[in-house]
């Protein structure tokens, strides 16, 4: 798609326009034990040797851990959103994870960020119990509190919770960031699928480009 360029807030934007200190998000998506660990996941059992589990743990755990010591780096907000109840009996979930089985207890252990991208100190961790982050968590509000408006994403699943983050982000104003070698799932024709279907969401890049980008930021 071509690059176009629009004047917001006397600034002449396009959707890869530098980055600007204090206006800056890293998202991380569903990056809990739960997904990231062989067998962990009830609905969708993958053992290591997966596709899916080569590609967590050869590109795109190592690849968030670059992202997000970079933005850590530059002062950025962090925000991780996790799948998990707001009760240990699921209750609260929506009618759509009740009909796929779909649960990670308030208190369940598989439900934590994975320890390599463990959070730290005053970043945001957000519970959602649906696929799309700015459905069940006042993520969007956070946002707009944090000055954002730039939002990198990266995350687990590619065509499923990332997709829904990356378009409703777009559809809220933000512009979005979709670090494609930091995202995963299931087969490689799902990953590709879904990146083309939402390349008009935000802009499409790679880590090495990101943490460029943020590097200009820490200065």
């Amino acid at each position: 798609m071509a690059s176009i360029e629009v004047e917001f807030d006397n600034l002449r934007l396009t959707r890869d326009s530098a980055y600007e200190p204090g206006k800056t998000s890293l998202l991380l998506v569903d990056m809990q034990r739960i997904w990231c660990e062989p067998n962990l996941d009830p609905t969708h059992p993958q053992d290591a040797d997966s596709y899916y589990h080569r590609r967590l743990r050869e590109q795109v755990v190592p690849n968030q851990k670059r992202i997000l010591d970079a933005a850590r780096a530059a002062g950025c907000n962090v925000l991780h959103t996790i799948i998990q109840s707001l009760t240990n009996d699921g209750r609260d979930r929506s009618l759509d994870h009740k009909l796929s089985g779909m649960h990670v207890a308030k208190d369940a252990p598989e439900g934590a960020v994975i320890d390599a991208l463990t959070p730290v100190e005053n970043e945001i961790v957000l519970p959602k119990t649906s696929s799309g982050v700015f459905n069940s968590t006042n993520i969007d509000y956070v946002l707009r509190n944090l000055n954002t408006r730039y939002l990198i994403i990266a995350g687990v699943v590619t065509d499923q919770c990332v997709d829904m983050a990356v378009r409703d982000a777009a559809d809220r104003g933000y512009l979005v960031t979709v670090v494609e070698d930091a995202c995963a799932t299931y087969t490689q024709e799902r990953h590709e699928a879904a990146i083309r279907a939402y390349s008009g969401y935000g802009w499409i890049t790679d880590t090495a480009t990101v943490i460029e980008r943020l590097g200009a930021l820490a200065g």
